[in-house]
């Protein structure tokens, strides 16, 4: 498989006024042509700033990149200076935010805002420009998509407006494309929609997906490998029915068992869903060793001394754990 995406030891802090945040903190991850990867994780676990700092949308200040690599199809993108930078960003690797009424341009039309990308990177008139947005607008069904090219985002509803946040981020054809969060807030028909919509782009253009989502459900159905990520750190990574069938890490093992037992296809019934004891710790003081060591029904000695390193227990499946060691 081609090789599309490659994170290697990248590391994004926040310095604040209560101390330094380690959001992403030596993550690693891979992804190749025409696949989905699956960031699942609780909120404040760093998913977002992950994406974002891929995408070099890392605000600085508070925010920096400290190390790492973001090679996508063999060009670091941490190297590239802004100018370059700009120049792939919604070309070569574009992004769905989480909240698309957050992120479109309420005074701009959605003909304007989808046609600005293909402008600015194709290098077309605003008259072609325009006849793209209606073929993007179309090409992710939206209905009556001429009519809503000369409407604005809130005379929308989320699941069209997420439709356009899907077309601007396809406009340009993308070799990589993040979704953050795509069918958040949506109810439950539009969320396979929208999920079905990104399967369907993916099987047309090729374009890789990494998808994030606190959902195994929709990690399950849509992606092929996937990463657990808590606390700033991949815990364990591995194809999805791996992962599903037989979780590692004790953090793995918690979200499952807090799933309905249809994620996985257990034959294992439960009355009622577990709970993960306790709290994701606080990002500003993580303690020392394992950051999952006050949950965790394992813990040993070592647990609350070092931080886990990485254990490869077959080709391709990682965990983060002293379990393993």
């Amino acid at each position: 498989m081609e090789r599309i995406l490659t994170v290697t030891n990248l590391r994004t802090y926040f310095e604040t006024g209560r101390g330094t945040v380690r959001a992403v903190d030596g993550v690693d991850i891979s992804l190749d042509r025409g696949h989905t990867l699956g960031i699942v994780g609780e909120s404040g676990c760093g998913k977002t700033v992950l994406a974002l700092s891929i995408m070099r949308l890392i605000p600085e200040p508070p925010g920096r990149i400290l190390s790492g690599e973001v090679i996508l199809q063999g060009v670091n993108l941490l190297a590239l200076d802004p100018r370059a930078m700009r120049s792939i960003r919604g070309k070569e690797i574009s992004m769905i935010f989480q909240e698309p009424m957050n992120s479109l341009n309420p005074v701009l039309t959605v003909g304007d805002q989808i046609g600005e990308s293909i402008r600015l990177h194709q290098g077309i008139g605003p008259r072609e420009a325009a006849g793209r947005a209606r073929e993007m607008l179309e090409l992710v069904g939206m209905p009556s998509a001429v009519e809503r090219l000369d409407q604005y985002p809130h005379q929308m509803s989320g699941g069209m407006r997420q439709r356009v946040m899907i077309a601007m981020a396809l406009a340009c054809s993308p070799k990589l494309m993040l979704a953050d969060e795509p069918t958040t807030a949506l109810d439950v028909t539009i969320q396979a929609q929208i999920l079905e919509l990104l399967e369907e782009m993916k099987r047309k253009a090729g374009t890789s997906i990494m998808l994030i989502t606190h959902d195994l459900g929709v990690i399950a159905e849509s992606a092929q490998h996937m990463a657990v990520m808590y606390a700033g750190t991949i815990v364990e990574y591995g194809t999805v029915s791996e992962v599903l069938a037989d979780p590692l890490h004790p953090y793995t093992q918690g979200l499952m068992e807090s799933t309905p037992d249809h994620i996985n296809g257990s034959s294992k019934k439960r009355d009622r869903l577990s709970v993960i004891p306790g709290t994701v710790p606080n990002l500003y003081s993580l303690p020392p060793g394992c950051s999952f060591q006050e949950r965790c029904a394992f813990v040993m000695p070592v647990c609350r001394e070092q931080h886990p390193g990485v254990t490869e227990r077959m080709h391709g499946r990682n965990v983060r754990c002293w379990k393993y060691s």
